[in-house]
């Protein structure tokens, strides 16, 4: 528990996720490629079907996505969902507050990685109207594949340097978030962690005391209109507690 309000458990984030049905160039359907630098993601599939592509120094692969399937990546995965039929995932994302803070990079063409402030004007959705921003969502989907797809052609060519550009640029673009970050992080995640292991601590002095303190919490379905990176998100959110 952190200022009075339950974690979720093991500090993780929480998310539904409808993924884009929008069409794009290549004419497949989903979200915007996108790389986190400290969060491990995992996709619990719904319902529905589609693909995650993923792009490593091992190249490009699709993993197939059906009802059941839970399917997991590391930092520096690059990864875009694809809808093939209604596909709808619960996000299990490790380190709550760290993709709130900024932990995710899309994959923009380089000229929109040189500084923040262009990277900035290419990610954000600005004001307007509901269906003004979900226009401005599918431009940035579409900016985020062009720089995805280049990336792929290069590695797969065997031009493995322009993947690490691409690392080294997302690192300087997430720099000035690094203190932010870290405390997030220490609030939730890693005081999670450290919270097991007191109570390992008090079970081998005989002290179940931490027991007597047992509480449950719930948090009702929110709904599902925030424009995310790869589609409609429903962060489940402490603060709703």
């Amino acid at each position: 528990m952190t200022d009075g309000v339950p974690l979720l458990p093991g500090g993780i984030g929480l998310s539904r996720l409808r993924v884009y049905p929008w069409p794009t160039e290549d004419g497949l359907h989903g979200g915007s490629p996108h790389m986190h630098l400290t969060c491990t993601e995992c996709y619990c599939v719904l319902g529905g079907t589609g693909e995650l592509h993923t792009l490593t120094a091992d190249g490009l692969r699709r993993t197939p996505l059906a009802a059941g399937d839970a399917v997991w990546f590391t930092p520096g995965t690059i990864h875009r969902a694809v809808d093939t039929g209604g596909l709808d995932v619960m996000v299990l994302m490790q380190n709550d507050g760290l993709p709130e803070a900024g932990d995710a990079v899309m994959t923009f063409p380089p000229e929109h990685l040189a500084d923040p402030t262009a990277y900035r004007a290419a990610a954000s959705l600005g004001e307007g109207t509901p269906e003004e921003r979900a226009a401005r969502a599918r431009e940035r989907r579409d900016l985020a594949i062009t720089g995805f797809r280049h990336l792929v052609e290069q590695v797969e060519s065997g031009h493995g340097e322009a993947l690490d550009a691409f690392h080294a640029a997302a690192a300087a673009l997430v720099a000035p978030r690094l203190d932010a970050w870290e405390a997030a992080w220490r609030e939730r995640a890693a005081a999670a962690a450290e919270r097991t292991g007191r109570q390992i601590a008090a079970l081998r002095r005989g002290d179940a005391r931490h027991l007597g303190g047992a509480e449950v919490a719930r948090l009702a379905a929110p709904p599902q209109d925030t424009l995310g990176m790869c589609g409609h998100l429903a962060p489940y959110r402490r603060d709703a507690l």
